[in-house]
């Protein structure tokens, strides 16, 4: 499986990090932070893709970021 790269410049040069963000209702006002996803950026133009975090352990995020 060959990599295709980012779809917006082409790079294959991409990382990953793990961010929380709050919902909407009753966990934004108290700041619960319940929803987690695997962000995965371009190092080359800064292209972002969230995954949830849950779907994003069943498979490799690179593969998805990339289109293969």
């Amino acid at each position: 499986m060959s990599e295709r790269g980012c779809i917006k410049c082409g790079s294959t040069d991409a990382e990953e990090n793990h961010v929380s963000m709050t919902g909407s209702g009753l966990s934004n006002i108290l700041d619960v932070q319940n929803h987690q996803f695997t962000l995965v950026y371009c190092k080359n133009c800064g292209y972002s893709e969230f995954y949830n975090k849950e779907a994003a352990e069943e498979g490799n995020v690179f593969d998805y970021f990339f289109g293969n």
